[in-house]
């Protein structure tokens, strides 16, 4: 764990480093948190926002959540299927930088209902594209019954993945946030990209 990751789990009082791929498997990619980095490069771009309602999908331990309503004021839903890291996590959110503004769901990101107050919707190193499919359906069928601005953040996509989402006529790239010179090695999926859902 390098500084910046131990400077800010002390700060948000939280322990959500290490992996465990105990639970992985073809739908389900091994836990491994979203480096700081990357989270204050998103907390910075504007984004997202105190009226914003956030989901996290594959919330792990936590992290995004606090973080991002540490950061940005917004509230944050936090959906997460392996139970232990589901426990982990309710743990995380009692931590004071969550400003009583993170909650998070035990259940399936295929199956769960978007919340007509969600406009913001984070991905790392997204499931399989069969089940960003269905989580997209789900988020299709909210906007549908309330418009609104809804943005998704794609971090770490496969080139399958952002091959699906650029050609997607529900979605549209509003940017591309690199991340690859927060990082020594040469990686072209160190980025998240931006879509807004449309009509």
């Amino acid at each position: 764990m390098n500084t910046d990751e131990q400077q800010w789990e002390q700060i948000l009082q939280i322990k959500t480093s290490g992996r465990d791929d105990s639970r992985s498997d073809g739908d389900h990619h091994p836990y491994e948190a979203t480096d700081y980095c990357v989270l204050e490069r998103l907390a910075n771009s504007g984004y997202i926002g105190k009226k914003h309602t956030l989901i996290d999908y594959g919330s792990g331990k936590g992290r995004v959540a606090v973080f991002m309503a540490y950061q940005t004021g917004c509230h944050v839903i936090g959906v997460e299927y392996d139970e232990r890291l589901y426990e982990r996590a309710l743990i995380n959110g009692e931590s004071a930088a969550a400003r009583n503004r993170v909650s998070f769901v035990l259940g399936d990101a295929a199956t769960y209902e978007v919340s007509e107050i969600v406009d913001r919707c984070f991905f790392f190193n997204p499931f399989p594209l069969h089940t960003i499919k269905r989580v997209l359906s789900n988020i299709f069928d909210s906007f549908h019954k309330q418009e609104r601005h809804i943005q998704l953040f794609f971090y770490y996509p496969s080139q399958e993945t952002e091959q699906f989402l650029n050609n997607h006529w529900r979605l549209e790239l509003d940017d591309t946030i690199d991340c690859g010179d927060l990082f020594d090695e040469d990686d072209e999926k160190e980025k998240i990209l931006v879509y807004s859902v449309t009509y």
